[in-house]
């Protein structure tokens, strides 16, 4: 090659660099402008504790026996305040919490995995001045409150699980596989495409995420839908999707010596967890732990809270 294609070529190569770059600083300012829309759009509602380095984002309502409720994956605490905490908060004190990471809940240093953030609840527990809560826990929000009663015996009163993440699975459910990535490309992916993505493939996730019911047209607000779709959020997926697998087994292994009432509830149709393996064969693991099935999906604190209520309500009776 002679020196003038020589020249060409870096001359090439170093304009493809600055044009990537620019492409790059323009996705990230999108992103970052995104989040922040997301943020007043789903602005925090409570009041915030601090625990072991994380600063904890907290809706209380009612009085009575206390209900500690924990989301699960892509979600936030407004998945609970949505429909099921109103029904609760007559009877019971009902505490909705940002895990750490999620919606406006934040942590320094390492992120924390399930097993830390199930001792992390009992943490906020303690912080909050909780007599044995019953753990109220969604999705992977199961795993986390079942991680919260293997790490802290006798701390909690009962466990209410609604389509509980408690077996390791091989690989994540379709609607989230955009999030098993490694730690090397997450953190650019994060605040390049993922927003991007999110935001154009979003209503056909929350459709395969709900089905077979429907999506609720205000999800997005009242539900807290829009915080997932920012860059903090596709991080925090993506590690709880790529390091829950073993922490989650780990955890299936100790179930039976778990000594406190539990009870699952699943919708037949969940078309993001199976109901069998994740519920009925899980509840024969824990020792008188009860296992109930209704007509419904994921989203049962949502699409199905009257039923989700009754659930709660029968299992707190036996803490």
């Amino acid at each position: 090659m002679t020196d003038e294609p020589k020249k060409g070529y870096v001359n090439w190569l170093g304009g493809a660099a600055i044009a990537a770059g620019a492409v790059g600083g323009g996705l990230a300012l999108w992103s970052a402008l995104a989040a922040r829309a997301a943020n007043r759009a789903v602005p925090a509602d409570g009041k915030f504790v601090e625990v072991d380095g994380a600063r904890i984002h907290y809706v209380d309502q009612g009085q009575g026996p206390v209900l500690l409720m924990v989301h699960g994956l892509m979600g936030q605490l407004r998945n609970f305040t949505y429909a099921l905490s109103e029904r609760l908060a007559s009877d019971y004190r009902v505490i909705a919490i940002d895990r750490p990471g999620w919606g406006h809940s934040t942590f320094s240093g390492r992120r924390p995995n399930v097993l830390e953030q199930g001792r992390l609840i009992a943490r906020v527990a303690d912080a909050l001045g909780l007599e044995r809560p019953v753990l109220v826990g969604h999705s992977l929000g199961g795993a986390v409150s079942l991680a919260a009663a293997l790490a802290s015996p006798g701390r909690f009163g009962a466990l209410a699980l609604v389509a509980p993440l408690t077996q390791p699975v091989d690989a994540p459910p379709p609607q989230f596989s955009g999030l098993a990535t490694p730690v090397g490309v997450r953190q650019a992916l994060s605040w390049t495409l993922a927003v991007p993505s999110a935001m154009l493939t979003g209503p056909a996730v929350a459709a395969a995420v709900f089905a077979p019911d429907p999506v609720p047209a205000d999800f997005v607000t009242r539900g807290g839908g829009a915080l997932s779709a920012r860059p903090q959020s596709y991080r925090a997926g993506s590690f709880e999707v790529m390091n829950s697998r073993s922490e989650v087994a780990w955890m299936a292994a100790h179930y039976p010596e778990l000594t406190l009432p539990v009870g699952i509830l699943y919708g037949r149709g969940d078309a993001v967890l199976d109901p069998a393996l994740q519920g009925e064969a899980t509840a024969a693991t824990i020792p008188d732990a009860r296992i109930e099935l209704i007509d419904g999906g994921h989203m049962l604190p949502v699409t199905h809270p009257d039923a989700t209520a009754a659930f709660v309500r029968t299992i707190a009776g036996l803490a």
